[in-house]
């Protein structure tokens, strides 16, 4: 439920407890039986119980939302963070991806396919960024497959991205 619709409905609900008021009122002046009474007070009380719930759930749902808006502008800080901070590397592996890349005589547009499949787009992925079909992504993927002599995507990954663990001495050491 959006907060419009709460707050109609909480609108609709006051309404009715203030109606109740007014008619318990009259019916108290006139002299109507006590079990008639409580009973129009109890309806008027569950309305604005009602009233006082859907209002508390928008207050909730108001903190909640701006708890989410902060957690995620702290995340957002964090990994601009990061990237500043791993530019130069980031720099340097992709100055060096490309640099193997013409070692293996790919063409621009076959280089532009090999990143985009270590960044692990699918082909259909690459196909839309690239504004071709699936099928030419497909065979210029394998074209780069054969030019580096390798058997696809998991070993083109591997071929740059293996070295990149820390040895198993330096991650036991960071635990």
């Amino acid at each position: 439920m959006n907060q419009r619709e709460r707050f109609i409905i909480a609108g609709i609900l006051t309404i009715v407890s203030i109606l109740v008021v007014f008619d318990i009122f009259n019916d108290s002046r006139e002299g109507v039986v006590l079990w008639h009474v409580l009973t129009e007070a109890f309806i008027g009380v569950v309305a604005l119980a009602g009233v006082f719930y859907l209002l508390r759930g928008t207050v909730t749902l108001r903190h909640q939302l701006q708890k989410e808006i902060e957690d995620f502008s702290a995340f957002k800080q964090e990994a601009e963070a990061w990237r500043s901070e791993s530019r130069k590397y980031v720099d340097g592996l992709a100055l060096a991806i490309d640099q193997q890349l013409t070692k293996w005589h790919l063409t621009v547009a076959e280089k532009e396919v090999a990143f985009l499949l270590l960044k692990g787009l699918s082909l259909k992925e690459i196909a839309e960024i690239r504004k071709t079909t699936e099928k030419t992504a497909r065979v210029q993927s394998m074209a780069i497959y054969a030019k580096a002599s390798i058997s696809g995507r998991s070993e083109l990954s591997a071929f740059f991205l293996e070295d990149l663990l820390l040895p198993s001495s330096s991650r036991d050491q960071s635990v």
